[in-house]
């Protein structure tokens, strides 16, 4: 089982008691505060907390013995996820993402710690070329904290998200696997 302990935060395998936890930050916590910075031009589904355990129980891995995502913990309790998806295969390119659901946690460096954490591993873990992530030019924090960890703007797609009614670009950034390695020797 995978466990990688920061000074913050812990990353950790899912389980069935985090995916109940996981399960009502998504789907049950009234304020939805997340859901207003994570992905908000995507509509989520609602889905039984049996489909929803099936869901993460049936996830694919990246490459074996490298889960697709991982839980965050902090002071013992879930309040997040980190994510991978692959682009493509054939150039090892993943595209990456994190939510903190719960807003206590924000603006205390515990995204940036996991986030940094999950970069680590997934460099360290695969062969992967590159790691990217997307995002909307109205969350400044998601792309401060990709910036602050390596990560350079890409691409900007001018008004293809819509938030509350307003368009917004959609922004990705990435990373090399010599930016990172060198972000290591600097350290």
């Amino acid at each position: 089982m995978h466990r990688i302990i920061g000074r913050k935060i812990e990353l950790t395998e899912n389980t069935p008691e985090h995916l109940d936890d996981l399960y009502f930050w998504r789907f049950e916590e009234k304020g939805q505060e997340a859901k207003k910075w994570n992905g908000p031009y995507i509509p989520e589904k609602r889905m039984t907390k049996e489909e929803h355990r099936a869901f993460w129980i049936n996830e694919e891995e990246i490459s074996t013995g490298v889960p697709a995502s991982l839980v965050i913990k902090a002071e013992g309790s879930v309040i997040g996820y980190v994510g991978a998806y692959w682009v493509d295969k054939n150039t090892n390119w993943l595209e990456i993402g994190i939510v903190i659901y719960d807003k206590e946690y924000w603006n205390g460096g515990y995204g940036t710690e996991a986030y940094k954490l999950w970069i680590d591993f997934l460099f360290s873990s695969t062969d992967l070329h590159r790691l990217g992530m997307s995002t909307w030019s109205g969350n400044d924090r998601m792309m401060k904290v990709a910036e602050r960890l390596g990560m350079s703007v890409e691409a900007r797609i001018r008004k293809a998200r819509m938030v509350e009614g307003k368009y917004f670009d959609s922004i990705k950034m990435g990373m090399l696997r010599e930016e990172w390695e060198k972000t290591k020797t600097c350290q």
